[in-house]
C-alpha cells in the first residue's frame, strides 16, 4: 500500500516542477519519484528502476489536481 501523505507531497513537488518545465507532467512526476527513491535527481539518461506503483499514484494525483 502506498503512503498517501508521501503521494500528496510528491504530487505537489511534481506540479511545481512541471510548472517550471513547460508542463511536462509525466516527466516531472517521474523525476520526483526517482529523487525520492534514489536520493538524487536523475541524470539525462538515468535508467535506474523506480517504484512504478508510487509513480502511477503520483501521476494520477497530479492529473486530478
Amino acid at each position: 500500500m502506498v503512503d498517501q501523505q508521501l503521494v500528496e507531497t510528491l504530487v505537489q513537488r511534481g506540479l511545481e516542477l512541471a510548472a517550471s518545465a513547460g508542463g511536462e507532467l509525466e516527466r516531472s512526476c517521474w523525476m520526483v519519484v526517482h529523487e525520492h527513491h534514489h536520493g538524487v535527481k536523475p541524470t539525462e539518461y538515468d535508467i535506474r528502476e523506480i517504484d512504478e506503483q508510487l509513480y502511477l499514484e503520483v501521476l494520477k494525483g497530479a492529473r486530478q489536481a
